[in-house]
């Protein structure tokens, strides 16, 4: 008989890991933040040490179903704190950067990545105008350096960047739809009314109404019984939290699009009388982002592999670097002549196009509505590439950048304030 205990369970090994990393990331705070890295980054290095091309430890590979939801409420816990950060008035004067950010840009940029990719890379149109509605989304997980930081802050860079963040996660919708219906239907004179019908007009009439009701059916609910109970933080932070479930279900279940509804959410659960109550759930929900975040990126480390990387490389730094360095920044200075801003914030209005866990989720909805095959894994691995270039790029600058902006712009009493900064 052998004695003895039996190997050590790589289980174990992996809760031992993540949880020094917690203790180191929070204990260490305080240093990381005078280094020009990015949290992100930090969690995609280690990501990489857990995989099988380190350590070992993380050897699991995500089917795209999985994928799909872990991303899915990721996705949805940030739109939600995005929009309990906006700070504006519903008014189209005090919008005008996220107009020019949305309604021109993110045009912009996936049909300029399309055409890359339909030109160069031989893509027909429907993938490659998939391939850049799978790119368009900024992530605001991964933009915590350049958001707003409390629901005072009246800074416009800090204000475009959030508030885009929050849109185009959702409005990139329409365009992946454009995509799939290509691959599964063929011609686009077949569907393309109902395209524009359904997966425009209607699920974005109804991502805003939802969201909207929703919200301030709730509030209203809330409100109500206060009076029988006595107020208590944490079944506040829970009413956010559910917010954020009931607004996505009932929207999905309309055919709407849940993310835009999530974010309306957001700005309608906002108390303008009681910011102590609106700072109270924001912190709730920046925490489980941290949490979420943490997990998504560490789960991407571990998952890239280098054949079908290097497979795939001169496609996905031919994309990556066009949308970073050519699309976005020229994209975003055409999408915003006219808009009265400082020029440092209009080019970094360009550069902060952070990519990131909104992909991912585009990406793994589309393998499991259709995308597959050697076209599905060249858009899946040009699709990592880019975030993993945008994560080690954006998080090497954002913060230097960003204390270049406070010191500079956004603490510079001398520059004249923009119009939008003051709430109505």
């Amino acid at each position: 008989m052998q004695c003895g205990k039996a190997p050590v369970d790589v289980y174990i090994l992996d809760l031992l890991v993540i949880g020094l990393l917690l203790l180191m990331v929070t204990l260490g705070a305080g240093w990381i933040a005078r280094l020009p890295l990015s949290y992100a980054l930090i969690y995609l290095l280690v990501g990489i040490i857990l995989s099988p091309y380190g350590f070992n430890l993380v050897q699991a590979r995500p089917d795209a179903n999985f994928l799909e939801r872990v991303t899915e409420i990721v996705v949805l816990i940030s739109l939600f704190s995005c929009g309990l950060k906006m700070n504006r008035p519903m008014q189209f004067w005090a919008w005008r950067s996220t107009t020019r950010l949305i309604g021109l840009l993110m045009p912009i940029t996936i049909f300029s990545i399309a055409a890359i990719a339909h030109f160069i890379l031989k893509l027909d149109w429907g993938l490659a105008i998939l391939l850049g509605a799978i790119l368009a989304p900024t992530d605001p997980v991964l933009a915590a350096e350049v958001q707003l930081e409390d629901p005072h802050d009246r800074d416009e860079l800090r204000f475009g960047i959030t508030s885009e963040g929050g849109l185009n996660d959702a409005l990139a919708f329409p365009f992946v739809y454009f995509g799939i219906h290509s691959i599964e239907k063929g011609n686009w004179r077949s569907w393309f009314r109902e395209w524009l019908m359904i997966d425009v007009v209607w699920a974005i009439f109804a991502g805003l109404a939802a969201g909207f009701l929703v919200a301030k059916a709730i509030k209203w609910i809330d409100k109500k019984l206060e009076r029988f109970r006595t107020p208590d933080d944490l079944m506040e932070d829970f009413v956010a939290l559910s917010a954020i479930l009931i607004t996505y279900a009932v929207t999905e279940l309309i055919n709407g699009y849940g993310f835009l509804a999530v974010f309306i959410a957001g700005i309608a659960m906002r108390r303008r009388r009681n910011t102590e109550y609106t700072k109270n759930q924001l912190h709730f929900i920046e925490r489980l982002e941290k949490l979420s975040e943490i997990g998504t990126i560490l789960l991407l480390g571990s998952m890239l592999r280098f054949q079908p990387m290097l497979k795939y490389a001169g496609d996905a730094f031919l994309i990556a670097f066009s949308l970073i360095f050519v699309i976005r920044p020229l994209g975003t200075w055409i999408s915003t002549i006219g808009l009265k801003a400082h020029p440092a914030t209009r080019w970094l209005y360009g550069w902060f196009g952070i990519r990131g866990v909104g992909s991912i989720y585009y990406l793994a909805y589309t393998f499991g509505h259709g995308l597959k095959g050697e076209t599905g894994e060249q858009i899946a691995w040009i699709t990592f590439w880019t975030i993993v270039i945008s994560v080690l790029l954006h998080g090497v600058t954002s913060t230097p950048l960003m204390r270049w902006y406070e010191r500079n712009v956004e603490h510079n009493p001398t520059l004249e304030q923009h119009p939008a900064q003051h709430e109505a």
